[in-house]
């Protein structure tokens, strides 16, 4: 019974994996191209939230690294292996989400800056034409007013 591991072990085992499962899947919903910046600061709350309970789920995980590494001392060699092959595609999957979701973050971050950029850079651009379209609609001197043709010549 020593080399067996405690209830514990298996309900943070299950815990886990439906924790992996559901994370997988948020993370996994198709990107979206993203046009409001609003939508994309919300997409990024919800991957800092999962990032957040990734941290607080990391107890859970060291609990049963830490477990298994005791039954291995103890249980025969067929079943340690067995709970060190268990352990080891949990840790594979979790390295894997933790990656994904700092590549999502930062992927999103930098768009989301982008899109910013743009956004300034439209209002700017509007704003120059709405300046110009004033210039352009503005009655031309007469020919004979080479003070004012030269002003305007300046202007364009």
């Amino acid at each position: 019974f020593d080399s067996l591991p405690p209830a514990h072990y298996k309900e943070t085992v299950s815990t886990i994996l439906v924790w992996i499962q559901q994370a997988e899947t948020k993370l996994s919903m198709p990107q979206v191209a993203f046009a409001e910046y609003e939508i994309m600061e919300q997409r990024l709350r919800e991957l800092k939230a999962l990032q957040s309970s990734l941290q607080e789920q990391q107890k859970g995980l060291n609990y049963l690294s830490t477990t298994v590494e005791d039954m291995s001392r103890k249980a025969p060699a067929e079943v340690s292996q067995r709970y060190r092959s268990e352990i080891e595609v949990i840790l594979g999957r979790w390295k894997k989400l933790s990656a994904q979701l700092v590549e999502h973050c930062q992927k999103l971050e930098e768009l989301m800056t982008k899109l910013q950029r743009f956004q300034n850079d439209t209002k700017t651009l509007k704003k120059w034409m709405a300046e110009v379209d004033v210039f352009l609609k503005e009655e031309w001197p007469a020919l004979g007013d080479s003070e004012a043709l030269e002003k305007q010549l300046e202007q364009c």
